[in-house]
């Protein structure tokens, strides 16, 4: 409740193309003042960010139809400090219901459905992008240059706002799509070190 009275306070100026109610909460977010010193509200971002993935990624129809949670796992430390757990609480998606898994090895953590890496993963982060090659698993993180890497969603702080990079490339290699409405909000991976806006 705390997050969204400061998101109801904060400056919000939405596209005029952004009308559905969704879109227009990922547009939101996209767009609000946040403070990227304020950490616990920076992660409370993302957190609401990870959610609205889901509903704008197509996974695989083995995948979507599987049944049990749906799984955001996190690996390594857990920035979030329970907002993602808080955000997701009581939610579905593709009527599974959302389960937040944190995991300490990437082997445990195949089955998850999105994956957010941790920055204390840094060391190991082509292995486990390496480990998980070809399984339908949405890969987030907010390590520098993640999607350059063949990671499908990278978080960057732009001017003080939480943004975010997709490398289509990687994620149609695991047989994820984003829709297209969520391409025209993110600044897109072409290849190693080739950006466009």
């Amino acid at each position: 409740m705390e997050f969204l009275t400061t998101l109801f306070r904060m400056k919000i100026f939405l596209r005029s193309a952004a009308r559905s109610t969704v879109l227009g909460a990922l547009c939101l977010l996209l767009v609000s003042g946040m403070a990227a010193a304020a950490e616990p509200l920076e992660y409370a971002v993302k957190a609401a960010f990870i959610y609205n993935f889901a509903k704008f990624v197509e996974w695989p129809k083995e995948s979507s139809s599987k049944e049990g949670s749906f799984v955001i796992g996190i690996l390594g430390r857990d920035p979030f400090g329970g907002a993602l757990q808080q955000t997701v609480s009581g939610k579905t998606i593709r009527e599974r219901k959302i389960t937040v898994k944190q995991f300490s090895r990437i082997e445990d953590a195949i089955g998850s459905d999105i994956l957010f890496i941790s920055t204390s993963e840094k060391e190991g982060v082509a292995q486990i992008l390496r480990r998980l090659d070809g399984a339908p698993v949405l890969t987030i993180s907010d390590l520098g240059r993640f999607s350059e890497q063949g990671g499908m969603i990278e978080f960057v702080i732009d001017h003080d706002r939480v943004r975010f990079a997709i490398n289509p490339g990687a994620s149609a290699q695991a047989g994820l799509k984003p829709s297209s409405q969520l391409l025209k909000l993110a600044r897109i991976i072409t290849g190693p070190g080739k950006a466009k806006e």
